[in-house]
């Protein structure tokens, strides 16, 4: 019997994520995949079976009530809080579920994207090589949108065994660490100083396509060339808008930007600065290509 788990409270732009749907960014349709890919494969991990993707939910939450069958969840990423049928749960953990449990998941202090995987499958049509749900371009997912209460997932098979570890990612305390972009040279030596030595803050603009960033000196106000031909863009990059506001370009970016990219975050921080909730402050810290690659080969952050 395959298990059936109905959702009775989404956060917004509550989605099915999975690792990512890469190559098609030629068709104009961007990656899309976890926001924090390393709390992704803690959550797979902790399940203790390789899932082909997870319901990631915003900063509000989530429940869920299992209608039949028996699977072990599991949860990771943010700071939330969990209860299992009204008990409280670990955070991160995980919970074997059987018909009737409920499994409630509610805000903790920060954090704005959190991940459930299950030991099993989602019953779901694989679009383009991945499970990724893309609200632009309307597929992937559960009908190519965000979940809502009412919504019905089922899970098919077991999903394969997963040897890494289930150790939760370490996270750098530090600033946000950049490599200077690909138009960082029509910026002047002295404002490119400043946007290091700055600190800015996120806005309450944002959505798993960008983060707007405060600029509460307004560094970029006097920038000038700030339209440009449009070319290929990639997670992480930072765009200076027309009016001088920074903006982070995050998973599901459009496929090309016609605004200066300053800087781009290194992989290795772009988990941690996309659980920055609104409000926070954000410093940057410029590092060279190769220190970035072996950041991300040594899996420090």
């Amino acid at each position: 019997m395959s298990p059936v788990l109905t959702i009775c409270r989404a956060a917004p732009l509550s989605t099915i994520q999975d690792a990512g749907r890469f190559g098609m960014l030629p068709h104009g349709i961007s990656a899309s995949g976890a926001m924090d890919a390393g709390a992704f494969r803690h959550a797979g991990a902790l399940a203790g079976a390789h899932s082909n993707a997870a319901i990631e939910f915003t900063a509000a939450g989530l429940d869920i009530e299992v209608s039949k069958g028996r699977f072990v969840a599991a949860m990771a990423g943010g700071s939330f809080r969990a209860a299992h049928n009204g008990a409280p749960l670990a955070w991160p953990g995980r919970v074997e579920l059987k018909a009737g449990d409920k499994l409630s998941i509610t805000p903790g202090e920060w954090g704005n994207y959190g991940y459930l995987r299950f030991d099993r499958n989602f019953d779901l049509p694989v679009v383009m090589g991945s499970l990724s749900t893309s609200t632009r371009a309307m597929i992937g997912g559960l009908d190519g949108r965000a979940l809502k209460a009412g919504d019905v997932l089922t899970l098919g098979v077991v999903g394969s065994s997963l040897k890494d570890s289930a150790i939760e990612p370490r996270r750098h305390d530090g600033p946000i660490r950049v490599i200077w972009g690909l138009h960082a040279d029509m910026f002047d030596l002295p404002l490119r100083r400043e946007f290091l030595t700055a600190t800015f803050a996120i806005a309450p603009q944002m959505d798993r396509m960008g983060v707007r960033l405060t600029d509460p000196t307004g560094i970029f106000a006097k920038a000038k060339i700030l339209s440009l031909v449009s070319d290929a863009v990639v997670p992480g990059d930072i765009q200076i808008m027309g009016d001088g506001t920074p903006v982070v370009l995050m998973r599901d970016h459009q496929p090309t930007g016609g605004y200066p990219r300053i800087a781009t975050i290194a992989s290795v921080d772009l988990d941690r600065f996309a659980q920055l909730r609104p409000g926070a402050p954000v410093a940057f810290q410029s590092i060279n290509v190769d220190h970035a690659h072996q950041l991300l080969r040594s899996g420090a952050q």
